[in-house]
């Protein structure tokens, strides 16, 4: 059972989190579905039927001494179309829900065993940035590393948005790949309270 520590207007108290074992294959899993999520997959060539080339044969089939060639629209010429190219598709696909949950807790789980993991219950903060800044330092974030903010206070995230070492985001956004390509994490305690359900859940995938 993991204890984190709040800090804050109501600190002093710590929230318990049944959080897994860091099993690298599942995040690699997580991860790995989440970025396929987010390709565009826009990527578009052309086939022989829909370059602009003549179809008309080249030259006679036999008597030039060269090879035999159809029309310039074989991928064998510059210009000429491309076989087996991309096409516009959607990478993403499905992944259980009990594995999303699972690698979201070990991602917590992986941040709480570093010591990278900052719950706070009430930022009080007015909004602007200096104020983020002067309360990032008193809490031991000097903009050495990257941050990772969750929280749906609006005047935090207005605090925190211009700041170059942070990024914000909302509590309904969090997710594995972002806690985990930022090295500290600092989150709204309100956020974990009721997540405790759904780690415990996960967890005993």
């Amino acid at each position: 059972m993991a204890q984190i520590n709040v800090i804050g207007k109501n600190g002093g108290r710590s929230i318990e989190l049944d959080l897994p074992e860091v099993n690298p294959h599942v995040l690699h899993e997580v991860v790995t579905w989440q970025l396929a999520g987010r390709r565009r997959g826009t990527a578009s060539t052309k086939t022989r039927a829909q370059v602009s080339k003549t179809g008309k044969k080249m030259y006679g089939q036999k008597g030039t001494g060269n090879a035999r060639h159809g029309d310039r629209s074989v991928p064998t010429f510059v210009g000429g179309g491309v076989a087996f190219g991309p096409k516009p598709r959607s990478y993403s696909y499905t992944l259980p829900r009990k594995v999303r949950q699972l690698g979201l807790a070990m991602a917590l789980a992986d941040r709480q065993e570093m010591g990278k993991l900052l719950a706070v219950d009430g930022f009080d903060l007015d909004g602007k940035t200096k104020s983020f800044v002067a309360w990032a330092g008193q809490n031991g974030l000097d903009g050495s590393e990257r941050v990772l903010i969750v929280t749906d206070d609006e005047q935090t995230r207005r605090a925190a948005r211009n700041v170059a070492w942070a990024t914000v985001m909302p509590v309904a956004g969090l997710n594995a790949y972002d806690i985990l390509r930022h090295e500290r994490l600092v989150i709204d305690a309100v956020a974990l309270e009721p997540a405790q359900d759904e780690v415990a859940e996960g967890a005993s995938l």
